[in-house]
């Protein structure tokens, strides 16, 4: 399943923050919309901490949630007792539904464990430095080349002004 890609997706603010008691430290309406853009279709991929933040299924995907606990009882989500388990199926979902990629959504455990599995990173920059619980793996720019970059000035329903960034595995 090896053209299936493998992508994180995260807001993070400058100092690796991503959370703060089960939820995000800002609001950012203007990235909710690119995240919604790039995820639908797809499968995503997350953990029950953030299933919770979330709160249901999101619709017009595929759910993957990990759970070392208790099963969700929901005819949306697939559950998974660890990450690579996860990544199995939701590469086929994927397969099933013709996606080309799948798409990891968090938390930070998540992300940290994920990191070293993915073929690309989609991360918004968030241009603050917040108080959180709940952080972003460092970005290696040994690993990962930035490519895609555009700058998004605060909207009206935007906390901050953000950086969106795609970054791709270096290869060899």
């Amino acid at each position: 399943m090896a053209d299936i890609r493998r992508t994180i997706i995260a807001a993070v603010a400058r100092n690796g923050t991503i959370g703060r008691e089960g939820d995000m430290p800002w609001r950012l309406s203007s990235d909710l919309k690119r995240f919604k853009a790039l995820t639908l279709g797809k499968p995503v991929v997350m953990g029950r901490k953030t299933y919770d933040s979330i709160g249901k299924p999101l619709p017009g995907r595929p759910n993957v949630v990990i759970s070392r606990q208790a099963a969700i009882d929901h005819p949306a989500i697939s559950m998974a007792h660890s990450l690579p388990e996860a990544i199995d199926a939701a590469e086929r979902l994927a397969l099933e539904t013709a996606a080309d990629e799948i798409c990891i959504i968090g938390g930070g455990q998540i992300y940290a464990q994920a990191i070293n599995l993915a073929d690309r990173l989609c991360i918004t920059h968030v241009e603050a430095d917040l108080d959180g619980d709940a952080s972003f793996p460092e970005i290696n720019p040994d690993l990962w080349q930035a490519g895609e970059t555009i700058a998004v000035p605060a909207g009206e329903r935007d906390s901050y002004p953000t950086r969106y960034v795609v970054y791709d595995r270096r290869r060899g």
